[in-house]
């Protein structure tokens, strides 16, 4: 059985191996460690060595003897990479020149855990069958069957279908608990550095459901980027200036006696700015004159020319960020990086100047971007007042992360898809400026919530606020869990937990492009597909574990111990050993949507295994290895819900 935890290197980093071109196994016997900076042979190079002389690799091209060393240090990777690694031996004795090819789980498990189609994709060159190609490649792997893998078999028109070890599976088991916080995290992505910018709120309005949105879309996507390792810096981009909070202090200024006293919380202070900002807009829209008094109170606004005026956008930015880092406390969030719209106004008039007859063109006194000429729509850049729109400042934006962060790979930006298209032409302005820097730039459009008829109401406006979706929710959770005997604390942390858990489950399980349809209770549902109903399972593994310690059954000691395994595993082993792969899949997608899905699929498995099995049994010897899978699935529930920005409760 494979030897873990032995490994001087983390996950595939292979920058500490010898740069001697790898022949023989002879030739690997010592790698240098980087933590001692010294040459040492260890037990992970014997079974380099050993698969290096079992499978006659002297051949084998360099990019999979890499990843047979990288097999060596960081097994989970693992299997698959192992399996890979066989079937281009097998392809390369028939002489043929092996082409990237993936792995699939069959649906049915009778079809094995791993399977194939590559006998299908070469067979044409080879001017055979695929089910013949089939048969000699596992003709060849079973020849030299490595120790993880039980049978190779044929299926259908050409499948490859190969079986695991029950003895690799339950080893894979411990292993996960040797791992523990760490499992489902790799260091792939220690040299890169990725900027995600999200959430995005407007100071003087409401923070509301689809600033909700994409924090926690934005969130996850950004704990996914950095599971491998990757150093991501999360950037907010608060709007501070702009004519929105001219329509707003237009408004104040007609309610002064109304303004909320500096004693007031804060949800009453920013519920006025809402409302003062509906006000200054539905005026703004229907008399020309006042339209005109707000236009010109903008220019004020942005020369900062009037103190009046200074002293209430003060007072009104200060109430506005204050309640964003409550809901971003409340949310899990914490960003690295704040840049404001403000900071950005003469960023971009600057450099839509420089570029005016290059990439802009002046139009009617303003200054414009012809979108036409690239498929796409003309945008406004500097209005004929002469002031920098949303669009000149997304450019200077833009423009300042990379010149901030030089070394970041990707600059990664989180809004509603409505703004797709506006986006589309920003990419492409940046790109005629610097190619590499629009290259770079990457947008993620999500889709609108909905919500079930008769659900929710409004506060402010037609706008469904963050504070009234939570707090309904917490409301709801509060009701469910009542009866149970939980103090005033216990009850206030729970429903914090959970209400959050269950709305940003239900924005995630979906993909991030699509509409979401929220409904309140089937959101807060302790079964099937819900938040609540992943945390619940968490809580009920970890109060198993907590009966065991308490009966001595623990596996705190576990290399102590001798851990009889089963000689049959449930499904529930077989899942949670998926769970590195399941992470390596939705962050090269940037989808949390594959974690939600698999994380139902898991728990599902671990209640049928609970409701199947007693766990915890003194007369048992397979009690500690029963004890030590649920704590395997309690650790994977857990870092899986961390991916999605998701906390697990102590109690529910």
């Amino acid at each position: 059985m494979i030897n873990r935890g032995l490994s001087p290197l983390a996950g595939s980093e292979l920058n500490g191996l010898s740069t001697r071109q790898i022949t023989t196994g002879r030739e690997m016997s010592f790698v240098v460690n980087p933590f001692c900076q010294s040459w040492e042979p260890t037990l992970i190079h014997l079974r380099l060595f050993f698969y290096l002389k079992k499978f006659n690799c002297q051949n084998l091209s360099n990019k999979y003897k890499a990843k047979l060393i990288t097999f060596c240090y960081n097994t989970f990777m693992k299997i698959q990479e192992l399996i890979k690694i066989q079937i281009s031996k097998a392809l390369e004795k028939e002489g043929v020149s092996v082409p990237d090819f993936g792995l699939e789980h069959p649906e049915d498990s009778q079809h094995g855990d791993y399977s194939s189609n590559i006998a299908m994709v070469v067979a044409k060159s080879l001017s055979k069958k695929p089910v013949a190609v089939a048969q000699k490649i596992a003709e060849i792997i079973t020849k030299n069957l490595p120790e993880e893998i039980s049978k190779v078999e044929v299926a259908g028109p050409g499948f490859i279908n190969f079986f695991l070890t029950e003895k690799f599976v339950t080893q894979s088991v411990l292993d996960v608990l040797n791992k523990g916080e760490k499992y489902g995290h790799s260091n792939d992505g220690l040299k890169r550095k990725v900027l995600v910018e999200y959430t995005d709120p407007n100071t003087f309005k409401v923070f509301h459901i689809g600033h909700l949105m994409s924090n926690a879309i934005g969130e996850s996507i950004a704990r996914l980027i950095e599971s491998d390792g990757t150093k991501v810096t999360r950037i907010c981009y608060p709007s501070d200036i702009g004519l929105h909070i001219a329509k707003a202090i237009w408004a104040i200024l007609q309610n002064l006696d109304t303004v909320p006293a500096d004693t007031a919380d804060i949800i009453s202070k920013t519920d006025f700015l809402g409302r003062m900002y509906v006000l200054g807009t539905k005026t703004y829209d229907e008399n020309p004159e006042v339209k005109k008094e707000i236009d010109e109170l903008n220019k004020k606004i942005y020369a900062k020319s009037d103190s009046k005026i200074n002293e209430i956008y003060d007072k009104g930015r200060g109430w506005s960020l204050e309640h964003f880092d409550l809901l971003y406390k409340i949310l899990g969030t914490k960003f690295d990086k704040f840049i404001f719209e403000s900071e950005m106004a003469s960023i971009g008039l600057e450099l839509v100047k420089q570029n005016t007859g290059k990439v802009f063109q002046l139009s009617d006194g303003a200054t414009v971007f012809k979108g036409e000429d690239y498929g796409l729509h003309t945008r406004v850049f500097i209005s004929s007042h002469g002031i920098s729109t949303y669009e000149a400042k997304d450019l200077g934006l833009n423009i300042t992360k990379f010149k901030n962060y030089p070394d970041a790979l990707e600059s990664i930006i989180i809004t509603a898809s409505e703004q797709n298209d506006y986006f589309r032409v920003i990419k492409q302005v940046l790109s005629l400026i610097d190619q590499e820097n629009g290259n770079k730039t990457k947008h993620i459009g999500h889709g609108m919530m909905r919500f079930a008829a008769g659900k929710m109401s409004s506060r402010t406006g037609n706008v469904i606020t963050a504070d009234a979706l939570i707090e309904d929710i917490k409301e709801l959770v509060k009701e469910k869990i009542k009866d149970r005997k939980f103090v005033a604390d216990e009850v206030n942390e729970i429903s914090d937990i959970v209400s959050v858990g269950a709305i940003k489950y239900t924005i995630l399980r979906s993909a991030i492009g699509s509409n979401i349809v929220f409904d309140s209770t089937s959101s807060i549902s302790f079964e099937g597909d819900s938040g609540p109903y992943l945390q619940y399972s968490a809580v009920r593994a970890q109060s198993i574990l907590e009966k065991a310690k308490e009966e001595k059954n623990d596996i705190d000691s576990l290399s102590s111990k001798d851990v009889v395994m089963p000689d049959s595993v449930y499904p529930l082993e077989k899942m949670l050993i998926k769970f590195e792969e399941i992470v390596e899949r939705g962050r090269a997608d940037l989808a949390p949507q594959t974690i939600a899905s698999y994380l139902v699929a898991l728990a599902g498995l671990f209640n049928s295994f609970y409701a199947s099995q007693v766990i915890v049994d003194k007369n048992s010897p397979l009690s500690l290895y029963y004890v030590a899978l649920t704590k395997a699935f309690l650790i994977t529930m857990t870092n899986g819900l961390h991916l999605l920005g998701i906390k697990v409760p102590r109690r529910m």
